[in-house]
């Protein structure tokens, strides 16, 4: 007999994409080389979706998500407090296309008039803002089959 083993998927419509809700699962940091990797797990899910990025944003997030405050704001600190400073709220950030190998992503942001903003961003930068403002992070789903790898 042949077991199986069901997976509920969590996918959102949200403006006309279809996409999966992910969460940060780990950081590979390796200091002797200039790209990174951050790895995205399907909230409700088995499949990851890894994404190679530079060297400071990696920091960037390793160092928010340690707990490690600088002296002085750093470039993802900065933008948080420009944000915040303008009335808006980061709401969400949709990694939304995979173009020559590299992801897209947008930014979506909500002011306190009720209106709302799309910002191109790398995901990368995304991500950086997202672990400092606690907005959820969505993958196109398909950009999601294209590039998740499943954890068995």
């Amino acid at each position: 007999m042949i077991g199986f083993r069901r997976c509920y998927w969590l996918i959102v419509v949200m403006g006309g994409l279809n996409v999966v809700q992910v969460e940060l699962s780990k950081i590979i940091i390796d200091e002797k080389h200039q790209d990174q990797i951050i790895v995205l797990k399907e909230k409700n899910g088995e499949r990851q979706f890894p994404i190679v990025i530079g060297f400071l944003e990696a920091s960037s997030i390793k160092m928010k998500l340690s707990g490690i405050e600088p002296p002085r704001p750093m470039t993802h600190d900065l933008l948080v407090s420009v944000i915040e400073g303008l009335g808006a709220t980061l709401d969400r950030l949709v990694i939304d296309k995979m173009v020559n190998n590299t992801f897209h992503a947008k930014l979506e942001f909500k002011f306190k008039n009720g209106k709302k903003k799309i910002i191109d961003a790398r995901p990368s930068d995304g991500v950086a803002l997202a672990v400092r403002t606690s907005a959820s992070i969505f993958v196109d789903e398909d950009v999601m089959k294209k590039a998740a790898i499943f954890n068995a």
